[in-house]
């Protein structure tokens, strides 16, 4: 098959949640570039909505519906909608997240917010949406952590800044999520559809000018990401040119921790 349909996207519907921030905007619209018909969640549907209008002036098929990753009923709707509205979902990115937690020695009611929206919402939209792909044939779930599940805190980073207090959750959850993917890849086995998570590191956030150059100092590109690097991924991984990959996790970090 020529390698411009083995990427191409067309008349795939595809699920990006939490496509308004940092890296689920350029997410979204890599997988628009590439032909995708592409929804895009957040709790505030306005959010969502204006995202979806800017790209779709731009000549994109990309559109917005709500969801309450920590809600139950919420997770059901925005199942439901998909069906109505778009009949069948093809790809299911995994982005969205919740940052309540300050740092390490915040109160542990935040530690569990998080996870209810982290861990335990996550899984029940995963699950759910997992049903829907299945349902249509296959597909792909693109899970996206953080370099963070897979290594510690390099504390050095925020030397000379007011940076430095690393919040406990944002590990443990990223951690949890790079094996289940494994653990999803091996129980759905037989059902033609795959399991991959993207552990990004190092997107540039206008961070202070200090940890910019503490943290450029290690890696071998000699740059933090930028709002394209993880494009080409993620359209990979949702297409028929990303086939044979299943159960894996991809660094995207410079070569920082090669």
């Amino acid at each position: 098959m020529h390698i411009h349909k083995l990427l191409d996207l067309t008349k795939k519907v595809i699920l990006v949640t939490g496509g308004s921030g940092n890296y689920g905007r350029n997410i979204v619209e890599g997988l628009a570039e590439a032909g995708a018909t592409v929804i895009t969640t957040s709790r505030d549907l306005s959010r969502a909505a204006s995202t979806a209008a800017t790209f779709r002036a731009s000549g994109y098929a990309v559109f917005a519906l709500a969801v309450d990753q920590s809600d139950a009923t919420s997770i059901k709707e925005l199942k439901e909608k998909i069906l109505t509205d778009f009949g069948r979902l093809d790809v299911f990115v995994n982005n969205a997240v919740s940052r309540p937690m300050t740092g390490y020695s915040a109160p542990v009611d935040q530690f569990e917010k998080s996870m209810q929206v982290n861990a335990s919402g996550m899984f029940h939209l995963l699950r759910e949406m997992t049903d829907l792909i299945v349902n249509a044939g296959g597909g792909s779930v693109i899970n996206i952590a953080s370099m963070m599940g897979v290594r510690g805190p390099d504390l050095s980073n925020y030397e000379g800044t007011s940076m430095g207090n690393p919040p406990p959750d944002y590990f443990f959850h990223n951690a949890g999520l790079i094996n289940l993917s494994r653990y999803m890849a091996k129980v759905m086995a037989g059902k033609n559809i795959r399991f991959n998570c993207i552990s990004p590191g190092g997107l540039f956030n206008n961070q202070p000018a200090r940890f910019v150059e503490n943290y450029c100092k290690k890696v071998p590109l000699g740059r933090m990401a930028n709002a394209d690097d993880i494009k080409g991924l993620v359209v990979l991984l949702s297409s028929d040119a990303g086939a044979y990959i299943n159960g894996e996790n991809i660094l995207l970090d410079g070569g920082m921790h090669a």
